[in-house]
């Protein structure tokens, strides 16, 4: 499963509702938009997105199947394992780029958290981020080996 992938899955263990999970989906969607109409994206980046949208294995068909059968709990420690292997690939064969493209990842998995509130009812309370999502962002960074 990409990277891209892996941010999809942590996010959508953490409840969001239909209307916060849409939202948080339409987040990650945008931001691979934007950096493909980028002219600044590297390489690396714009070859990541290129992977994605002709992959099968971001689908959310292709992610049910790999996580039917997983806990919630289960679903992030396998994400959180393949972005710490994705951060070790990319530093060992890309190390000019390793920053930039782990940033990236890491920006898209902000922008996601903050897509929708989360605890609110008909609009009304609730928080940008919740702190289960700060905990999921920390883990990323972590994953990532970036600064949060």
């Amino acid at each position: 499963m990409s990277a891209l992938g892996q941010k999809r899955t942590l996010f959508s263990t953490i409840p969001s509702g239909l209307w916060g999970t849409l939202k948080e989906a339409a987040a990650g969607s945008l931001a691979l938009a934007a950096a493909k109409r980028d002219p600044n994206s590297n390489e690396l980046i714009k070859a990541a997105i290129a992977d994605f949208e002709t992959s099968s294995e971001g689908s959310i068909l292709a992610m049910r199947e790999r996580f039917s059968q997983a806990e919630p709990t289960e679903c992030v420690q396998r994400s959180l394992a393949s972005l710490r292997e994705v951060s070790a690939i990319v530093d060992a064969k890309a190390p000019d780029e390793a920053a930039a493209f782990k940033t990236w990842l890491r920006k898209i998995s902000q922008k996601v958290a903050e897509a929708a509130v989360e605890g609110s009812f008909l609009g009304f309370g609730g928080v940008r981020v919740s702190d289960a999502e700060t905990a999921t962002l920390r883990d990323i960074s972590k994953a990532l080996d970036t600064a949060s």
